[in-house]
């Protein structure tokens, strides 16, 4: 298994993920045109891509799934709450999964969870390959840190979470009141706090990387979200690193353990 964030932040939003010859993306925020280029960038031809899944329908995360979809034959799914508020999405197959619905790709199950956020039946994504049973969890776009966010996050071995704001430049920052206390509300999004005692929750044994995303260009600072988070893990069994998602620009590869590694490569071996 290998993830990408392919961008991430209030103008775009994707999360490429390798199994194997399977490769999944988690939304679609960027135009044809961008999108194109970030997964060359790591050499990866859009055509490959087997599956997109769009979380919710904020254009930051299905700009150019349709698109891309057309273009380059991808399946696409999304919650039916998420395809019946965004008109591109019926106008393609999309399909439609039920919040708590496992789907089965190639070499990848892809099962949602439902997330807090002011959107119209918004989910997180897990990932889980079926050769070695590591899992990749995208959970953003939320404004706590619900029993099924925390679900979703629980087991991961690679943690791609929202760390959008500070608290105290969010109070701070150029956002009118209105748009603060939505950010600030139970179907906004996590600060930095909030964030940090999440992924501290979410430890386990397997877990190799937390990647920090959707960071606010007006209301955060990477150190400082950095900093939180590293500061909650300390205090924890956790000794994978600790990452921030950019907006303009591919972070990763972020690969599971070793042992994890080691049984994906023996398995591609033995085919």
């Amino acid at each position: 298994m290998k993830v990408w964030v392919l961008g991430s932040g209030s103008s775009g939003n994707a999360v490429l993920v390798e199994c194997g010859e399977t490769r999944v993306l988690v939304d679609c925020g960027f135009g044809t045109r961008t999108i194109a280029g970030r997964l060359r960038s790591i050499g990866i031809a859009p055509a490959s891509i087997e599956a997109c899944i769009v979380t919710h329908e904020h254009a930051d995360h299905v700009k150019g799934a349709a698109a891309a979809a057309r273009k380059w034959g991808w399946s696409l799914f999304a919650s039916i709450g998420t395809v019946d508020v965004w008109e591109d999405l019926r106008r393609v197959r999309c399909t439609r999964v039920s919040v708590g619905e496992s789907v089965i790709l190639s070499n990848v199950t892809m099962t949602t969870y439902a997330v807090p956020h002011d959107a119209q039946s918004p989910i997180g994504v897990r990932l889980t390959s079926t050769t070695t049973g590591a899992s990749a969890v995208v959970c953003t776009d939320l404004g706590h840190a619900s029993v099924s966010a925390r679900a979703l996050c629980r087991d991961a071995d690679i943690l791609v979470l929202e760390s959008n704001h500070d608290e105290g430049m969010l109070r701070a920052g150029p956002y009118p009141p209105s748009v603060q206390a939505r950010i600030a509300s139970r179907v906004g999004h996590l600060s930095n706090r909030a964030a940090a005692e999440l992924a501290r929750e979410s430890v386990n044994r397997n877990l190799a990387h937390v990647v920090l995303a959707h960071i606010s260009e007006h209301c955060n600072d990477h150190g400082l979200a950095h900093r939180a988070m590293r500061d909650a893990l300390r205090r924890t069994r956790f000794t994978g690193t600790t990452s921030v998602a950019l907006q303009h620009s591919v972070v990763g590869p972020f690969l599971p353990k070793s042992a994890r590694a080691e049984h994906e490569r023996q398995y591609s071996l033995a085919l």
